[in-house]
């Protein structure tokens, strides 16, 4: 079955720089877009920071763009998201995400809190 691993989050101080990583198992990685998601409380919307098609195509939100990047590994069905110039805004659960045949797949999500 899928399976989506994320580690990487922790406490940064503003202008600081994190790398979040997805380990994905259980599907063809590479025939996959990947995508991460944030979720700043619980009960507020997801919502989408950074998405990569299974070719390498880019997209990420207004508010990120500049500062995130977004990339995969295929020979490690790892997708990694760049986090630089952070900001106390960025602070939020972030989730990896792969919607697969009309259903969307979630990790666990790991905490990223930008905070002097």
């Amino acid at each position: 079955q899928v399976h989506l691993v994320e580690s990487g989050g922790g406490l940064v101080q503003p202008g600081g720089s994190l790398r979040l990583s997805c380990a994905a198992s259980g599907f063809t990685f590479s025939s996959y877009s990947m995508r991460w998601y944030r979720q700043v409380a619980p009960g507020k919307e997801r919502q989408l920071v950074a998405s990569i098609s299974a070719v390498g195509t880019t997209y990420y939100a207004d508010s990120v763009r500049g500062r995130f990047t977004i990339s995969r590994d295929n020979a490690k069905n790892t997708v990694h998201l760049q986090m630089n110039s952070l900001k106390p805004g960025d602070t939020a659960v972030y989730y990896c995400n792969v919607p697969r045949s009309g259903v969307n797949y979630w990790g666990q999500g790991t905490q990223v809190t930008v905070s002097s």
